[in-house]
């Protein structure tokens, strides 16, 4: 008879493949490796796609990538012990995030456990406080009724992975006994149920129901509102006339696009972080958190109400601005426990963003365009002073690779300057014209980026079919893939996950342009309190002097470039995405006190001339 670890492992498998699961990413272990050889086989028979790697924590990242770009659950798969502790910062950032990734972790059985043993840690419940749901299977016996409970026990991994409003990840803590090598017989006391070789897997089960359904419907922002005023209010007047709409980090791209009609029909200035991907329309601001920044300018400023769109928080100068609000809307799909509110001055929330008002008397045209004509003397100045820096600074990166991108492209954006950089100084595109941005935003972290990036390129360059239906009502399928993917990352950054360029010559590679932002050690901290503290270079800046390209070279990436000026890293962008594969670009930018100074300098020069136009 087939040997019991076999036979679940196998089980376990196939029904993450009939529930949904085509991609797992799995580190090598020895206690995993009945998993390992049931995942390699359904990679050869074309059932799913494998990706290895040696670091666990880089493969949850890779997970966490492949995930967020294609909505799908993944899964990492790993063995015991430390392995499983790895896999925590991913993990941590698919709660936040709300990311489907899966946990599928093995372990020693019951009577192994707690007795000294190598790589044997408590981890049935590793994940609490983190996982929407956590399951230790019992040990495989050979018994009827395994096959059910097994196949049960997945099934319910993946739906609640996947649940409308409280997508998450999940655990499942699977123990193995000797023999964990399959024993050559394929007979077991019940049927496995296995899908037959070559099958559609998706043909096994039924469809699940959209997700969205059981959401709330949109509604007029002016219903909504009404709910709050009571039955006497004048309908008319209910929407204020001075108003912003500011967009957070979003999961669809549904969301971004509604928020900007919103914005657009109020007459309300929009303010959107780089994976709020609503940079676009007629009434987007770009540099909001530079013009906010400005105390005058903040309080002349003051809006009526805040219409919050997803999860915002990368800047205090808009996170005042809704703290000081009298009124503020937060418009997100998540449960109640996960619903962002950083200011905790919430108002009130609805799971989509309102459609634009049915009755709206109040639009004021001097409101919106005094942020508009600040913002265009905000970009002549920024651009004055950038133009005027020597040599090549943090915002020319941001706003060059922004600028070179199309809307074929993907850009994840890394926390800390990266993202603030495209936040304050990129341009206002439209936004069919504009990259996919997303970012590691549910916790911010600088861990796994490389990982994410790498998951989220195969995601985005892997063909998706699509209903697309024409002006005459006839729908066609389509199969789309998208180009080139990009990371925006800084030097420490990267160093905290370059293990992630580590991969095997035999696992699927992007094509993936990595841009480092190099200023040697923790720049960000020169705008923070703590600058100019005693010890400050060793405690916050922590340069470490190291040559990134080296670093990039030692794990044998197909290409690495290093620029120290706009035409040069141009330059390197066009060859980067027409070679192809996994390339790194280094921009040597200037000294971190040097940059910190030129951000004042910014900050202060649009703050007067802002106020002086006034």
């Amino acid at each position: 008879m087939m040997n019991p670890s076999t036979a679940m492992a196998r089980v376990i498998v196939d029904e993450l493949i009939a529930a949904g699961v085509g991609e797992i990413v799995l580190a090598p272990g020895s206690r995993s490796a009945s998993l390992a050889l049931a995942i390699a086989a359904a990679d050869a028979r074309g059932e799913l796609r494998l990706h290895v790697r040696v670091d666990e924590r880089s493969a949850a990242f890779l997970a966490l990538g492949l995930a967020k770009v294609s909505g799908d659950p993944v899964a990492v798969v790993t063995t015991s012990g430390t392995a499983v502790a790895n896999l925590a910062p991913a993990m941590v950032e698919a709660s936040y995030s709300g990311v489907p990734v899966i946990a599928v972790t093995a372990d020693r059985p019951p009577e192994l456990r707690d007795t000294g043993a190598s790589q044997t840690i408590d981890q049935s419940r590793f994940f609490d406080g983190i996982a929407r749901w956590s399951h230790d299977l019992g040990v495989a016996e050979p018994r009827e009724g395994q096959v059910r409970y097994w196949r049960s026990v997945v099934a319910r991994a993946v739906a609640v992975s996947t649940e409308a409003a409280n997508s998450g990840p999940v655990h499942l803590n699977v123990p193995f006994r000797d023999p964990l090598v399959p024993n050559g017989d394929d007979e077991w006391i019940e049927s496995l149920g296995l899908a037959v070789p070559g099958s559609d897997p998706n043909e096994r089960l039924p469809i699940a129901a959209d997700a969205r359904l059981g959401m709330a419907a949109a509604q007029p922002l002016d219903e909504i509102l009404a709910l709050l005023a009571g039955p006497d209010a004048d309908r008319s007047r209910i929407v204020p006339a001075r108003g912003v709409v500011v967009v957070g980090d979003v999961a669809d791209i549904e969301a971004s696009d509604s928020a900007i009609a919103l914005a657009e029909a109020c007459g309300w200035p929009l303010i959107s972080e780089p994976s709020g991907n609503a940079r676009s329309g007629d009434t987007a601001i770009a540099h909001g958190p530079i013009l906010l920044a400005d105390a005058t300018f903040a309080q002349e400023h003051q809006p009526d109400i805040v219409i919050c769109v997803g999860a915002p928080g990368l800047s205090r100068s808009i996170l005042r601005l809704i703290r000081e609000a009298p009124l503020v809307l937060v418009a997100d799909g998540r449960d109640a426990v996960r619903r962002p509110d950083p200011t905790r001055n919430a108002t009130v929330f609805v799971s989509v963003v309102p459609e634009p008002p049915m009755e709206y008397d109040e639009y004021d045209d001097t409101w919106l365009d005094s942020w508009l004509a600040a913002d265009v003397r905000a970009a002549s100045i920024i651009s004055k002073h950038l133009d005027n820096a020597p040599g090549l600074t943090g915002p020319d990166v941001a706003r060059t690779l922004w600028d070179v991108l199309d809307s074929s492209a993907l850009l994840l954006v890394g926390a800390s300057w990266p993202v603030r950089y495209l936040e304050s100084f990129a341009r206002i595109r439209e936004n069919s014209e504009s990259p996919a941005v997303i970012g590691n935003r549910g916790t911010s972290g600088i861990d796994g980026l490389i990982s994410t990036a790498w998951g989220a390129a195969l995601a985005h360059q892997t063909p998706r079919q699509t209903v697309h239906i024409d002006e005459s009502g006839e729908a066609d399928v389509i199969t789309l893939t998208g180009g080139v993917a990009y990371a925006l990352i800084g030097d420490l950054t990267f160093l905290h996950d370059h293990n992630g360029l580590i991969v095997g010559d035999d696992e699927p590679r992007p094509d993936l342009v990595i841009v480092v932002i190099d200023n040697d050690g923790g720049g960000i901290f020169s705008q923070l309190e703590q600058a100019g503290s005693e010890h400050f270079e060793r405690v916050f800046g922590t340069p470490l002097g190291l040559d990134l390209s080296t670093v990039a070279k030692a794990a044998v990436v197909d290409g690495v470039a290093v620029v120290t000026d706009v035409t040069e890293l141009v330059a390197a962008l066009d060859d980067a995405a027409v070679s192809g594969s996994i390339r790194v670009i280094i921009a040597k930018v200037g000294d971190r006190d040097g940059e910190s100074a030129l951000l004042r300098a910014i900050s202060v020069d649009v703050g007067k001339a802002i106020v002086a136009d006034a």
